[in-house]
């Protein structure tokens, strides 16, 4: 593990508020345009300066998207409550891969891309998705709804992750923050799904509090700050970074079950953000690939890597 600097927990920095809100939906619009912005910041040099120009636009589309189409139909009433009863989240990712909104979703997305500048690679994949089955369309989101998806295939299904990233954000957005309930560890109280990072927030109201951030949907749920979001263990977590104590973005890792997944200080950093940082910081993800943790964060945009 040469390199990294080893961070111990501080108890002391704890977050301050005692009862801060559980979760954050997310504003779809305001969360894709600020994405697209923060990738763009990030994209002004270096070797990732292409790619990350590229998911620039692509969160610039999602953001238009997001803004133009018309108001999902809100999950059922009584899907909530019951999710709420046994401990589940409300958007079941299961059914959602062959829900019609979604294909709408999909049918305004693809056409939207086409004007974007990406690499030959990329364009590629997008014109095969144009013209592919749907029953080909419907396997694909069963790999994304799973967390599974072939490396061989990767373009391909960055595309449909993008736009059920819009569908299941503008789905959570419709929900009541107060009526979530946790659900199992390091899973999304809304889609179930994995987090694509933690984040220390600076917002008022919940200074030093840690969120745990969607990689699916967006929303992002309240976790303790010395905790793994893989096992929930909270023995044998560390902190490590190849900048030292000061770095505000870093590996969590846990000694229970070997995993680790990124925390971001936006409390130090207000710029940042739990998906374009998560790509940007590659260089963690490559120092952590020579230890013996595995990669617990989820992040369709960083599989190919």
């Amino acid at each position: 593990m040469s390199g990294f600097s080893t961070i111990q927990p501080d108890p002391s920095q704890i977050g301050r508020l005692l009862k801060p809100a559980f979760a954050v939906l997310p504003d779809p619009p305001l969360l894709f345009r600020q994405r697209a912005e923060r990738f763009d910041a990030l994209a002004q040099e270096g070797a990732m300066a292409p790619y990350l120009r590229f998911l620039a636009r692509l969160s610039g589309v999602q953001a238009e998207l997001a803004a133009k189409l018309p108001a999902p139909e809100p999950i059922p009433a009584e899907q909530v409550e019951r999710a709420r009863a046994n401990g589940m989240p409300p958007l079941d990712r299961a059914a959602l891969a062959a829900d019609p909104a979604l294909r709408a979703t999909i049918d305004r997305f693809l056409p939207a891309m086409e004007t974007v500048e990406m690499p030959r690679q990329a364009s590629d994949a997008l014109a095969w998705l144009r013209r592919t089955t749907p029953e080909m369309v419907e396997e694909m989101l069963g790999n994304i709804m799973a967390d599974s998806i072939p490396f061989d295939a990767l373009p391909a299904h960055l595309f449909l992750s993008a736009a059920v990233q819009v569908h299941a954000a503008r789905l959570a957005a419709t929900l009541d923050a107060e009526r979530l309930v946790p659900v199992e560890t390091g899973l999304c109280p809304v889609c179930g799904g994995p987090p694509v990072s933690s984040m220390v927030v600076g917002r008022p109201g919940a200074e030093g509090t840690r969120y745990a951030a969607c990689s699916c949907c967006g929303t992002q749920w309240n976790e303790v700050r010395v905790k793994c979001l893989a096992c929930g263990s909270t023995k044998g977590v560390g902190y490590k970074s190849p900048e030292g104590e000061e770095a505000t973005v870093k590996a969590e890792t846990c000694d229970s079950c070997r995993s680790w997944v990124k925390i971001l200080y936006q409390d130090r950093n207000p710029s940042l953000e739990p998906v374009a940082d998560d790509v940007a910081s590659l260089g963690l993800d490559m120092m952590m690939g020579e230890t013996e943790y595995r990669r617990a964060g989820f992040d369709p945009f960083l599989l190919g890597y």
